[in-house]
């Protein structure tokens, strides 16, 4: 069940940072009826503004959807993603898995690199991650129980600042976070153009939208609307080629600049409380797993974050930019899952497509985002990309 549980990771930090490489349109904004009338901007005004942008306290609610159109209800029916027999409820690396399925309200305040705080909202319960200083605190209401460790020093929730880089007031899965990573790699795969404005949590903004040039990707588009004020991103879409749903749309509903109150970020043990200490060297704010292998990262042209553990092998990558590939060559052949428990069979069976090819034959399992093809020779491949380039890249056996 542990590598279900990576493998389940993959799929979120590729949907919002695997679509690599960006060239900058230029053209302006025009407002549609109903929306703000703004001033005239590029989008490469825009990247700047967001670029320049330095919020620093916020404080508001914002929703996230994901739908990556899997069977079930998504990825949480797959079992394990709430955690290890033994584990916190309240442990963080675990809990945040939650949003990669289903809709979901959250609570932010943040209050520049030292203090932030998120409370995750399901019905009646609560789930709060509080980052004060030089502790992180994560309290779970349904289960009463609160997981408590250090933060590694200059660190904030994101778990920047180890390589000396500025330490991150953003919170998981934010519309900046999020934004941050398509954007922060550049090159001529893709298109970059400003689409009118919009208003978000009653503020004025401006859309950038960004789409592959490459034909063969599952994205359609990623719009980020960006604050006319003060540059920051306040709404994320990712859209898919399959239409329907967006695959990840996360926006405020309401959001505050100002400066939250000290006592937001101040946390008290509840009566009763069972309170688990996480250890030292643990990773704070990496809900996503281990780092991608090398070359798999240099493809798409950034850092991806989580990697789903796909197993031993030599790794290989095919293209780049919106279309990269991962070849992984696991030695061994794909297991034969007429032999597996009816069970599993059926779930197989219910996202996954028997191939052939001059590859030979095997089995693509399906997302609206990110496709893997297993063949029978136990070779995977794997990408943001359609059934077809799969199929294609195994029968180039690159």
């Amino acid at each position: 069940m542990a590598d279900t549980r990576k493998a389940s990771r993959f799929i979120v930090p590729v949907a919002v940072a695997g679509v690599a490489a960006a060239t900058i349109g230029l053209v302006p904004a025009l407002a549609a009826s109903g929306d703000p009338d703004l001033p005239e901007i590029t989008a490469q005004q825009l990247i700047e503004k967001i670029a320049a942008s330095d919020t620093q306290t916020l404080s508001g609610t914002f929703r996230i959807s994901t739908d990556l159109g899997l069977p079930l209800g998504g990825l949480a029916d797959l079992g394990g993603l709430g955690g290890d027999g033994g584990s916190s409820s309240a442990d963080p690396t675990e809990k945040l898995t939650e949003l990669v399925s289903g809709t979901h309200t959250l609570r932010v305040a943040a209050d520049g690199p030292d203090r932030q705080k998120l409370t995750l909202l399901d019905g009646s319960d609560e789930y709060s991650l509080i980052h004060n200083g030089d502790d992180v605190w994560a309290y779970d209401s349904k289960s009463n129980e609160v997981f408590h460790e250090k933060a590694p020093e200059g660190e904030g929730v994101k778990g920047e600042g180890a390589k000396g880089e500025k330490p991150s007031a953003e919170l998981p899965g934010t519309p900046k976070q999020l934004a941050d990573e398509v954007l922060k790699a550049a090159g001529d795969t893709t298109s970059i153009t400003v689409d009118g404005t919009a208003k978000v949590a009653g503020r004025d903004a401006y859309q950038l939208v960004i789409k592959p040039k490459q034909s063969g990707s599952t994205v359609e588009s990623v719009k980020i609307a960006v604050d006319a004020a003060t540059g920051t991103p306040l709404k994320f879409t990712l859209a898919s080629v399959q239409g329907g749903k967006p695959v990840v749309d996360a926006g405020f509903t309401k959001v505050d600049f100002g400066k939250p109150a000290a006592s937001d970020f101040t946390f008290k043990v509840p009566e009763g409380a069972k309170v688990t200490e996480g250890a030292a060297e643990k990773e704070a704010g990496k809900p996503f797993g281990d780092e991608l292998p090398e070359g798999f990262e240099k493809g798409f042209g950034g850092d991806l974050g989580g990697f789903a553990g796909l197993g031993e092998g030599d790794l290989n990558v095919i293209g780049e930019g919106w279309t990269t590939i991962a070849k992984l060559d696991t030695g061994a052949p794909a297991p034969k899952t007429d032999e597996a428990p009816k069970e599993i069979q059926g779930l197989l069976d219910s996202f996954g497509d028997k191939v052939t090819g001059k590859f030979g034959s095997g089995t693509v399992f399906k997302t609206k985002l990110v496709n893997a093809l297993l063949t029978d020779d136990g070779t995977v491949y794997v990408g943001a990309v359609t059934q077809d380039a799969l199929v294609n890249a195994a029968n180039t056996g690159k």
